[in-house]
């Protein structure tokens, strides 16, 4: 999805819950929108293609709907919002070709790495998002190709995200949870110093007067489960999952849990035994 005009930046900056003004041309972030109660619309990555267009990639959330939301809070704003269905975004194992950390390579600017017209075109084949982090190299691309990565690797990748403390968020998880609950501290995903924007009240007054009382748990089992699905300790209730993905050995699991329990006792999803395992880090921008 993409902003574009005048007050593209000025719009994003008063809707979304990390600071848009610390980007410049080619560099991205973690970012996402938030309902007035403090809880996560959608997550994403937000990256500046100039100073009057920004890039909305999408792991979860429905653009079209996410658009018509949007759009209802342009008012007089010199922006528009479309889906761009001429798009694709493809990702690799591997390390990136060009991009580095918060960097993409292909967008013209003061940051790029590789020079890009304001459309991907045949000789700017796509735009590269380095997707790295502890786990291992990995590379995203926006490109105007489609490709139609084999379920196998994008289960893989979802699992990638999940170790490294991404959430992939179901539709049944929308407006469930604060940023903070999400641990999304850990991504720099969202900002207590800016200014206003919707839900920012409740997630600065969580933070300056220190109630952040859940955050994520990575969870590993072998049985199949689903976002949703409580996790139970030592037979009692201690959290509920909010992603789920089947990596190459195990199935992963990221719950919001107390942060303060007792680590020894033993987990259970849906009456199957699971493991608590460490969340990597690397993946923040």
């Amino acid at each position: 999805m993409a902003l574009s005009g005048r007050d593209a930046l000025t719009f994003a900056q008063a809707q979304f819950m990390n600071d848009v003004t610390r980007l410049v041309d080619g560099q991205w972030q973690w970012n996402g929108w938030l309902t007035p109660k403090g809880r996560v619309i959608a997550l994403f990555a937000l990256l500046r293609v100039d100073a009057e267009t920004l890039w909305l990639l999408l792991p979860d959330a429905d653009p079209n709907q996410l658009a018509d939301a949007l759009k209802r809070f342009v008012f007089r704003s010199k922006v528009a919002i479309a889906v761009r269905d001429d798009l694709h975004v493809a990702g690799r194992f591997g390390a990136p070709l060009a991009a580095s950390g918060a960097l993409a390579s292909g967008i013209a600017g003061p940051s790029a790495q590789a020079p890009l017209a304001d459309e991907v075109s045949d000789s700017s084949p796509y735009v590269e998002l380095d997707m790295s982090g502890d786990g291992g190299p990995r590379a995203l691309y926006v490109s105007a190709s489609p490709e139609v990565p084999s379920p196998a690797l994008e289960a893989e990748w979802a699992a990638a995200d999940l170790r490294h403390g991404l959430p992939r968020l179901p539709a049944s998880q929308v407006e469930h949870w604060t940023p903070q609950q999400l641990s999304l501290e850990r991504l720099q995903g969202f900002s207590v110093k800016k200014g206003c924007y919707p839900g920012q009240e409740i997630v600065a007054r969580t933070h300056f007067l220190g109630k952040v009382k859940r955050g994520l748990m990575l969870v590993a089992g072998t049985v199949p489960f689903e976002a949703g699905a409580e996790v139970h300790a030592a037979g009692s209730p201690l959290g509920a999952l909010v992603s789920s993905a089947t990596g190459k050995e195990r199935q992963l699991g990221l719950a919001v849990v107390p942060l303060e329990r007792d680590a020894s006792a033993a987990l259970t999803v849906s009456e199957a035994p699971v493991v608590e395992a460490s969340l990597l880090g690397g993946l923040s921008r």
